[in-house]
């Protein structure tokens, strides 16, 4: 992998040259106005070498999202990209991660903003590095961009993001990544090796009736998995005794075990434009088709089976869960300038779950597949009134295995340039995850088939946002979930099981966030409140959580140096903390371990230089006075105090 990493990054300095100068980000740009945009931005080539464009603006290097929202590339320097210059490379409040870079991460924070109508892939702990379809981005741009990030790992290793892309010419764009990390860690078999490779295509005919995008991503994502420390080694642990200080002194739950996430998809949305295109500026009708096929799989290796999962069938363990999902979506779009956009929507899903042999116990026959069609129809609109943004989704599946519906409507009002506002209400109904339907293991205990015992999960929610960087930022959500499903440890078997909740969850969570400026100091607050009304002990989740930034900004050698630096506090109350199984790569439900209630407190020191961005952080530099009671789940320690730098580094040609 380290070698793999290098070869990739020398792959991509070969394309670069750093003559660029840099303005600030502007607000997101509508895809309207990308499309009626000409970007007069060629380069001017000679035979013998590649002139620079002087015409190209940073404001033309556009980044489409899935969705179509668009924005530029942005290489200034600002807190946002502290919170951002990770191993995820995005925002990682609510989440704390575990020792090793590339390990899971435990929510604080639930996601339950899922909007399917049918179940998704397990082993969810191991997917947030999985880059969904969601997460794939598209480029426009004048001239050649490439981007290298650049992390220090933990013992023998690194963090690299490469990323390179080209306008062909006006019409064609064509992009090439990967990120690839490779980490010892500080405790005993503990290793993790991943990689991201990703390719994105779009193309427009030059009279814009026909679009296309598409991309291919491979990923496999590998982690050795040892069990946590022992209950013994937990309370050598919190003893700070120097003899335990060096992590790889402590012996692990087990020491030979591994698991992998593997996953291959092919994606193609292209659209035609039926309209002519002079009328396509009041009017516009096109027909459009999205196809996708993933094939991915989830597999544990163990040498030799553990007593730590129960009794085995074998000695050597090898489980396996796969997943091949076909999905296609025929779609007709009307847009106009006084109805709005609306969209109808028809979609075909062909899936087939499982493992590769029918599993026998003293009382049941456990099937070894899931697989069927499912037939959908949805609908999608979007309109303003004046200051009024309204929108709305539904999709319901007709026909196949698995019932499943979607409704979601909003509606947003611009107070003015500063404050906006929006209310969301979403109704979701769908099965849970395929790991709660159908699950075989060599591991006695680990086997089970719920399809037709368990209950759709519906979920029901309301959110409210209001934005205004003068105010505040505040984003309330309220829930109300009915046969919430979620795996519990039972202490008869020590094993992990799936449950379905009879009583209904209601959970709400209020965030607010400020940023407070005074000269050139600056307090970044982001603070949530959350409390489980009723369900209590199905779901846990902590209180309070903060994330406080006090922090300097300022330029230096006339404004060829920017500077930024602070202290992070982070800390959330304690609670009872989500435990891990690693056979199941999954979080369960536990009732014997407080978790919480330490502070985290990170120095950072981080720089601009040109389109350069240097970040060097003091992670957890009070782990030694604060108390060694920090964990990230029962029997997994969270990070000691470590120094870790990088950066981000921009090429324009």
């Amino acid at each position: 992998m380290k070698t793999k990493a290098f070869t990739i990054f020398i792959f991509f300095i070969v394309f670069a040259q750093h003559h660029y100068s840099q303005v600030l980000m502007k607000p997101k740009l509508k895809q309207t106005q990308i499309e009626n945009d000409t970007l007069n931005t060629s380069s001017r080539r000679s035979s013998a070498n590649i002139i620079k464009n002087e015409d190209a603006k940073i404001e033309q290097y556009l980044i489409i999202s899935s969705s179509r929202d668009t924005t530029y590339v942005d290489t200034t320097l600002s807190i946002k990209k502290e919170y951002k210059f990770n191993y995820l490379r995005r925002d990682n409040f609510g989440l704390i991660p575990f020792s090793n870079i590339g390990q899971t991460y435990n929510a604080l924070i639930k996601p339950l903003d899922k909007q399917s109508t049918l179940p998704i892939f397990g082993s969810r702990a191991r997917h947030f590095n999985y880059m969904e379809i969601d997460d794939i981005d598209y480029y426009h741009v004048p001239t050649p961009l490439t981007e290298l990030f650049y992390k220090t790992a933990f013992q023998q290793g690194q963090v690299l993001d490469a990323f390179f892309t080209v306008n062909t010419s006006p019409q064609f764009n064509f992009s090439i990544a990967y990120k690839g990390l490779r980490s010892l860690g500080n405790y005993q078999h503990i290793l993790t090796s991943t990689g991201n490779f990703r390719v994105t295509a779009n193309y427009h005919t030059k009279n814009r009736r026909y679009n296309i995008r598409a991309h291919v991503v491979t990923q496999d994502l590998l982690n050795e998995e040892n069990g946590g420390i022992t209950d013994e080694d937990v309370i050598n642990f919190q003893s700070g005794d120097e003899d335990f200080i060096d992590r790889a002194v402590f012996d692990p739950q087990f020491q030979n075990a591994e698991s992998i996430l593997k996953g291959k998809r092919v994606y193609l949305d292209h659209e035609y434009l039926i309209s002519k295109p002079e009328d396509s500026i009041q009017n516009k009708l096109a027909i459009g088709h999205i196809l996708s096929f993933e094939d991915k799989y989830y597999q544990f290796d163990q040498t030799q089976a553990d007593d730590f999962f129960g009794e085995a069938f074998v000695r050597k363990i090898v489980d396996r869960t796969t997943l091949e999902n076909f999905y296609n979506r025929m779609y007709v779009m009307y847009n106009s300038n006084t109805i709005g956009n609306f969209q109808m929507n028809l979609d075909y899903s062909n899936y087939n779950y499982g493992y590769d042999n029918v599993t026998v116990l003293e009382s049941q026959i456990i099937p070894n597949r899931i697989k069927d069609n499912t037939i959908a129809i949805g609908a999608n609109y979007k309109n303003t009134f004046g200051e009024f943004l309204l929108s709305g989704e539904v999709l319901a599946n007709i026909s196949g295995l698995f019932e499943g519906s979607s409704v979601k409507a909003g509606l947003g009002y611009s107070f003015n340039d500063d404050i906006d506002a929006k209310a969301t209400i979403t109704l979701n109904s769908s099965a849970p995850n395929y790991n709660y339907l159908l699950y075989t293991s060599d591991y006695i205990n680990y086997n089970w088939y719920n399809l037709e015992s368990f209950d759709n999960v519906n979920t029901n929610n309301f959110k409210f946002e209001l934005n205004s960087s003068k105010l505040a930022n505040v984003t309330f959500d309220y829930y109300n979930i009915e046969n919430y499903t979620y795996f519990k440890r039972l202490v008869e078997t020590e094993s992990v099981k799936p449950f379905q909740s009879s009583n209904p969850i209601n959970y709400y969570k209020l965030n607010i966030n400020k940023e407070i400026t005074f000269g050139k100091f600056a307090l970044d607050n982001t603070l949530m409140y959350q409390d489980v009304i009723e369900g209590e002990g199905d779901i846990n989740i902590p209180q309070f959580i903060t994330r406080n930034t006090f922090y300097y900004s300022n330029s230096f050698f006339k404004d060829a140096l920017f500077l930024q630096t602070g202290i992070i506090f982070n800390y959330f109350t304690e609670y009872y903390m989500d435990g891990y199984d690693p056979l199941l790569a999954e979080f369960y439900v536990q009732d014997k371990t407080m978790v919480g209630d330490f502070p985290r407190l990170d120095f950072f020191l981080n720089a601009k230089i040109r389109q350069t961005r240097i970040f060097f952080k003091a992670e957890h530099f009070n782990s030694a006075f604060t108390g060694y009671n920090y964990f990230s789940a029962p029997n997994y320690p969270y990070r000691d105090f470590t120094i870790r730098f990088g950066l981000v580094w921009n090429f324009f040609l």
